[in-house]
């Protein structure tokens, strides 16, 4: 795996890129040498954060976990990509029934990814309990960011009336608004 590792407000150490590679390095035995694992570290008044995301082929492993010291982030942040990586491991097995190989994930993954057996089972399957269907008609982001603040919620699709694409708007930890458009592959 190849590590990119940067820090904001935070100067990254030997020790802590050491740290770094050798906790995220226990994923090493899933995932191929060319496999990159970018990690940013940063600061801001006590909360210590890391961000790690590891591309693979059509998706995006990721977790950013804060807490008041930063070895402890990392730890954090080593057991979230495991669990993210059991459950990733599970829903390719599915998909191809019980037949994978490292071609059908895009060659991120190692065949032995497939074959270890030291995931305990657990049931973390993923349950829809409750469909909503509502009526979408066009209209623009600051159209929606407004009734997304009338309903009181963090989100609202709508469909854009300058694209005809069905969009997201979301309320941003800071305050501010984002905007997320589908970019079909």
């Amino acid at each position: 795996m190849k590590f990119i590792i940067s820090g904001k407000n935070i100067e990254v150490t030997p020790g802590l890129r050491d740290t770094i590679e050798q906790k995220l390095g226990k994923l090493e035995r899933y995932f191929t040498p060319e496999t990159e694992v970018i990690v940013t570290l940063s600061v801001e008044k006590e909360r210590q954060k890391i961000e790690v995301t590891i591309p693979v082929k059509g998706n995006i492993i990721r977790s950013e976990q804060t807490s008041s010291d930063m070895y402890v982030s990392i730890d954090l942040v080593e057991e979230i990509i495991e669990r993210q990586l059991r459950k990733y491991k599970n829903k390719l097995i599915a998909r191809s029934q019980g037949h994978p190989t490292a071609s059908s994930s895009g060659n991120s993954f190692k065949k032995e990814f497939f074959e270890s057996e030291d995931d305990s089972v657990e049931d973390d399957s993923i349950r829809i309990v409750r469909t909503k269907k509502f009526g979408i008609k066009p209209m623009y982001p600051e159209d929606a960011c407004v009734q997304m603040e009338l309903l009181g919620h963090s989100f609202f699709v709508f469909c854009n009336a300058e694209t005809d694409e069905v969009n997201v708007v979301y309320k941003r930890k800071d305050g501010s608004f984002g905007l997320i458009e589908p970019e079909f592959y």
